[in-house]
């Protein structure tokens, strides 16, 4: 059994981490500075020459299939990845990529939609959950319903990341069969309307009035769009985690280097057991949840049931985020809670990862009836 990272895993991790520090934090300050005034975090074209210092350094499609020039890096180093992603929040994405249910495109939609995206020229969003929809995708209520060959689509999408950015969406519409998928252009009709969050994440709901969509547009099979949608979140669940962890481990390490330093009642408040196990603490669970996420994006890289795995991983990295953050504000006192130091920011930002791809709720009631019904065993980890 070797817990060590490989040669190729620990080179991966090191050109990640220079990249975060050498390009990506030095642009912290700005994007307080620009959310303070109400501006977007990043001034226009930033991201796309950020994205071609990755692609030179050879970090571009890293989860895209070889055939369509990206590099695929396994589970592992996926999360590895985003763990090192994790240590910043400047919002950076590596250029080349797509939503993995888009490789289910066919034909013309391949042209219209995959390589376009891929390119950087389109934007999709993911657009499933529902104002009575969340945690049971089951229940969705938006209905696409047939008109000679096309599908006529009516209903209403809320908390869509990049709803209001993207110039098409994944929908997933209530029909005959069960529940499909569709390609939707902007210009077929839908319309965007922002959500103020306590975080910066840019969401927005969506509404569908006799939007008409060509049958050429369903992605996949008719019916089996809950499918794709349970594909698309369960590699989200091994990925939120991964950037709990990097945020936790920068955060931390922030903690510790101000406890050095600050002085209460003469001495630096390391010195104080208080303190002390606050750290401690935290740093125990980081490095649990790190084993708890690698381990599931190793079940997912070797075509192993991972779904307990993630739910496990899902659950306690989210929770532990939250639990690191609030220790770190605590042990920064007042000046932590200040809008000049990340630590607020990442306060309200890690708050989310309990809530969506799967509430913590959610998680513990997958993995208990895993248990329950015999799905997973208890002490099977390995196995």
């Amino acid at each position: 059994m070797d817990f060590s990272l490989s040669d190729e895993e620990r080179a991966v991790r090191d050109t990640i981490r220079s990249f975060v520090d050498r390009e990506l934090k030095p642009l912290e300050e700005g994007v307080l500075r620009n959310e303070r005034s109400g501006l977007a975090p990043l001034e226009p074209g930033i991201l796309r020459d950020l994205q071609e210092k990755a692609r030179a350094a050879g970090f571009w499609g890293i989860t895209l299939p070889e055939e369509y020039g990206g590099i695929a890096l396994g589970a592992v180093m996926h999360s590895i990845v985003e763990m090192e992603l994790g240590r910043t929040f400047v919002p950076f994405r590596f250029g080349g990529e797509a939503d993995n249910i888009l490789f289910a495109c066919t034909g013309q939609q391949r042209d219209s939609y995959l390589l376009p995206t891929i390119a950087g020229e389109r934007r999709a969003c993911f657009a499933l959950t529902e104002p009575g929809a969340g945690s049971d995708a089951r229940n969705i209520r938006a209905t696409a319903r047939r008109d000679g060959g096309d599908w006529v689509i009516n209903g209403e999408k809320t908390f869509i990341t990049g709803g209001s950015e993207a110039d098409f969406c994944i929908l997933f519409a209530r029909t005959g069969e069960g529940i499909t998928a569709f390609l939707v252009d902007r210009e077929m009709g839908w319309k965007s309307s922002p959500i103020p969050l306590m975080g910066q994440r840019l969401c927005a709901s969506l509404s569908f009035e006799d939007v008409r969509v060509p049958g050429s547009n369903v992605l996949g099979e008719v019916g089996g769009g809950l499918d794709l949608a349970l594909s698309w979140i369960g590699q989200k669940r091994y990925v939120i985690p991964s950037m709990a962890i990097g945020a936790a481990e920068r955060l931390l390490g922030m903690a510790i280097d101000y406890a050095r330093v600050r002085q209460s009642m003469g001495h630096p408040i390391a010195h104080y057991q208080a303190i002390q196990w606050q750290i401690a603490d935290s740093e125990v669970e980081i490095e649990s949840a790190k084993w708890l996420t690698l381990h599931a994006a190793w079940r997912v890289e070797r075509g192993m049931d991972a779904r307990h795995a993630i739910s496990i991983a899902k659950l306690h990295g989210s929770v532990m985020a939250n639990q690191v953050v609030d220790r770190v504000m605590q042990i920064h006192g007042a000046m932590g809670y200040t809008k000049e130091l990340p630590v607020e920011r990442w306060y309200r930002d890690l708050r989310v990862m309990r809530i969506y791809e799967g509430t913590d709720e959610i998680q513990r009631r997958t993995i208990a009836r895993n248990l329950i019904k015999g799905h997973a065993k208890l002490g099977s980890i390995g196995e």
